[in-house]
Formats: structure tokens, C-alpha cells, sequence
């Protein structure tokens, strides 16, 4: 199955993907979801974990027929287009993208916390999580910030994504996140 790519308003993609599920015949495609992503932010010397949407506007969706599945998604209140390139056909995440997105992030389509040790003058020694496939992608470092920018492609363009970063001495001051912990936007 191909992946393609739905797109809405920012905030409303966790919307969209259960109406999708309520309304589309399971047989026109494989999964629909949101990519997110885990955040490291500090407060009051504690350090917390926020879960963010990776692609803010964006659903993700797969399947095999989807034409079938644009005609459905018509159905669906007017939250969604599929993405089309000039000639009208859909747009679908390549193969080495979705491969790359897959390794990336885990069954439930969140991209992890990356464990990082530093020489303690900014060069990387020991990277594990999911940072560790895509090191080579590496655009900038925000040690103090907790993340690193990393560049992939995604429809043919090229798009930047933040990936949260944690250092041992990060774990000590850990506090488990209350309600949902998603960003409001």
C-alpha cells in the first residue's frame, strides 16, 4: 500500500483521522494516523515529555485504490483534501520516504525521545533512538533546547523536522506528563 498524505487545518488532524475511520469503508484503505513526535521541555529544573504533531496539517493515510478513496473522502465534511500535484494526480510519500519515516517512529506512529552523549564541546559520540538512522540529516543541534533539526523529504520536498534529544543527566529529573500531553495549538 502507498502512503498519501491528507491535509487540514492545524489542530484538527486527530479530527479528521476519526472521521475517516467512521466513514470511509475499511476496504479503501490500511491505516490513517498522525505522526508525532516526543519533546523534551524544562521547568523549575524538572524536565518534562510533550507529545507534538511531526507535521502540523497533516494525516497520513494508506492505500491501494485511491481514486475510490478521494471519491469517499468527498463524503467526508470539508476538513480534508488529498494532496495533487499539477496533473491532478494524487501525490503519494515515496517509498524510501515512508521506509524512513517508518524506522523512525514506533507502532503508534510516535517519533521517540533520541538518548545523546556529547564530548562536552558539541561533537556527538553515542546516539541511540531515532536519531541514530538519520545522523547523516543532521542540520543544526540545540543541545540546550533538547532537539536537533533534521532534514528529509516528503513529497518531493525537502522539510524540516525538530527530533527531541535527552542526556543522562536529563533522566534524573524526569516528570511523567499529565493528560494527554499534547501542544495546544
Amino acid at each position: 500500500m502507498l502512503w498519501y498524505v491528507l491535509q487540514t487545518r492545524t489542530g484538527k488532524e486527530e479530527k479528521l483521522a476519526e472521521l475517516v475511520q467512521r466513514m470511509v469503508p475499511e476496504n479503501l484503505y490500511g491505516e490513517c494516523f498522525v505522526i508525532y513526535q516526543e519533546q523534551l521541555w524544562r521547568r523549575q529544573k524538572r524536565n518534562f515529555v510533550q507529545i507534538k504533531r511531526a507535521f502540523p496539517g497533516y494525516v497520513f493515510i494508506t492505500s491501494n485504490e485511491p481514486e475510490a478513496l478521494f471519491f469517499c473522502l468527498k463524503q467526508v465534511p470539508a476538513m480534508a483534501k488529498m494532496i495533487m500535484d499539477d496533473d491532478f494526480s494524487f501525490l503519494f510519500v515515496e517509498r524510501e520516504e515512508a521506509e524512513f519515516l517508518e524506522q523512525i517512529m514506533d507502532e503508534n506512529h510516535v517519533i521517540g525521545l533520541s538518548y545523546m552523549q556529547t564530548d562536552g564541546k558539541g561533537k556527538i559520540q553515542q546516539v541511540s533512538g531515532p536519531l541514530e538512522t538519520c545522523l547523516n540529516r543532521i542540520v543544526r543541534c540545540r543541545y540546550g533546547r533538547r532537539h536537533v533539526l533534521v532534514r528529509l523529504k516528503l513529497l518531493g520536498k525537502e522539510k524540516m523536522v525538530l527530533l527531541g534529544i535527552i542526556f543522562k543527566e536529563d533522566m534524573d529529573r524526569m516528570t511523567p506528563m499529565l493528560g494527554n500531553g499534547f501542544d495546544e495549538m
